[in-house]
């Protein structure tokens, strides 16, 4: 990954480079500057603020969120914004950025999204330490809350509070929102518990170890090829043991998505004899996603696990 040049000095350039321009993307007057780092919050966004807020997503369509490098009209933008909703640990650029131009503004959804899971770097999931800290130093805490819609419903309520404090004049509205998002995400919740409920295959062989709560919540065991970041590939002993895992446990769907190359799911699906399915981590929306929105996407999701994990 590339430096990042000073944020300062970037959100100098950006401001600058703004002036005349008339391409500046500023928020619809009267309502609250919202910039979410990554499509499911900007999603989350959108659906709690409802038409008192413009949201502008940091995160391109398709562009890889852990890498993402922030341009100097982001950071701009960023630095202007009411509330900036990020999850921290999770894009190194947002954090610094957030860090120095927009701390009054921050809302980090880390803060009750209940990070508790952890991977080491031979892909296996354990139980977070109560201070968050790994003295083997071999550990990473895994941010894909959103996977598992419970987490999101305590996201989208402190969401709700978080606008309302933001922006008092709509705090009802804002809580409405919030909890109709709730009774959304617990309808999700009630759908993947009764799908999921009678599977064969309890195994989760997966590219990117992206669905360790979704996992933890409905029943599954996942093994990771690449890490908690996509771009984080294994050595030839963790390809090795992965495949004799899958041989040993007879996994049929080794599982790929849609923002990474699905290569090494098909190299082991290759050695297996396994078949290759996509499973949607929903860090950000394509032309290829099976869905429109999250919860269109997730819908789609529990019908692959369903075949691929044998579901009665």
């Amino acid at each position: 990954m590339t430096r990042h040049p000073g944020v300062a000095a970037v959100v100098a350039a950006g401001l600058l480079a703004g002036c005349g321009s008339g391409s500046s993307e500023t928020a619809d007057p009267g309502t609250l500057a919202v910039t979410a780092s990554f499509y499911p919050l900007q999603w989350a966004s959108e659906r709690v603020g409802g038409e008192h807020v413009t949201v502008t997503g940091l995160t391109p369509p398709g562009g890889e969120p852990h890498d993402l490098e922030l341009t100097p009209k982001a950071v701009g933008r960023l630095a202007q914004s009411d509330v900036v909703v990020y999850l921290s640990g999770f894009q190194p650029a947002v954090d610094q950025a957030v860090t120095q131009e927009a701390q009054d503004a921050a809302f980090d959804v880390a803060d009750v999204a209940d990070l508790d899971l952890t991977e080491d770097h031979e892909g296996h999931d354990h139980e977070a330490e109560p201070t968050g800290e790994h003295p083997d130093g071999d550990e990473a805490t895994d941010p894909h809350f959103w996977l598992d819609p419970v987490r999101f419903e305590e996201v989208a309520t402190a969401l709700g509070e978080r606008f309302a404090q933001a922006d008092p004049a709509h705090a009802a509205d804002y809580r409405a929102n919030a909890s109709a998002l709730v009774g959304d995400l617990s309808d999700l919740d009630d759908e993947l518990r009764s799908g999921l409920a009678d599977c064969e295959q309890h195994e989760l062989v997966t590219a990117h170890t992206a669905f360790a709560y979704l996992a933890q919540r409905y029943g599954l065991s996942q093994e990771g090829i690449a890490g908690i970041s996509p771009d984080v590939e294994p050595d030839a002993a963790t390809l090795r043991d992965l495949t004799e895992l899958v041989r040993d446990h007879g996994v049929t769907t080794i599982y790929t998505e849609t923002l990474a190359s699905p290569a090494l799911a098909e190299t082991v699906a290759r050695e297996t004899g396994a078949r290759v399915a996509v499973l949607d981590p929903l860090e950000g929306l394509t032309d290829a996603s099976a869905g429109d929105d999250y919860l269109s996407v997730m819908r789609s999701n529990l019908e692959t696990l369903r075949e691929g994990q044998q579901c009665r």
